[in-house]
């Protein structure tokens, strides 16, 4: 029984875990690496992530530098860029790529709100999916007999409100990221 709630504890980490990295790819106008980080470009002939093949640094809060470990691939990386469609102009010099993240307009930053509200949803049914998987489990204990109704009946209370703990993080994560993105 306490395995199934460190379990769920656990997914309910990995989930906030993977939602704080999913909004923190939001575009807010200031530069990141993890705006530009994990886009995929063709290296070789495979597809590999910016961060893998180059450095990225971020000189000043409008600007991120990029520059590659070898000189060869900056028309690959702009490429990448430029298909990842995320409303950078990407300038090289022939030795790095730099970006000026644009500063949002009104439109841009509801946009971005609505994408953050999405990205919640999507984390709150994970946490709904967990938590439905727990139960079940807990109901097939009690079928077979090792857990008692009672039982059952205390450990469902206890997972609701781990769940409702965790959604009450997600919320504040939430909240905080469209604060930011709010904020001119």
């Amino acid at each position: 029984m306490e395995k199934i709630l460190e379990n769920l504890e656990d997914s309910f980490k990995k989930n906030k875990n993977y939602f704080k990295g999913e909004i923190s790819t939001l575009s807010i106008g200031r530069a990141t690496p993890s705006l530009v980080e994990d886009i995929m470009v063709n290296y070789y002939g495979t597809l590999t992530p910016i961060a893998q093949i180059a450095t990225i640094s971020i000189p000043d809060v409008r600007n991120i530098l990029i520059k590659p470990w070898e000189k060869n691939q900056l028309k690959e990386i702009e490429k990448a860029i430029n298909l990842a469609q995320l409303g950078f102009n990407p300038s090289n010099n022939g030795e790095t790529i730099r970006i000026t993240v644009p500063q949002p307009t009104e439109e841009r930053r509801k946009d971005l709100v609505k994408k953050l509200h999405e990205i919640l949803e999507k984390a709150k049914i994970t946490v709904r999916n967990e938590r439905e998987e727990a139960m079940r489990e807990i109901k097939k204990m009690e079928k077979e007999g090792s857990v008692g109704e009672d039982e059952r009946f205390t450990k469902q209370d206890e997972i609701q409100k781990a769940v409702n703990e965790a959604n009450k993080e997600l919320e504040l994560e939430s909240e905080k990221k469209e604060k930011e993105i709010m904020t001119i």
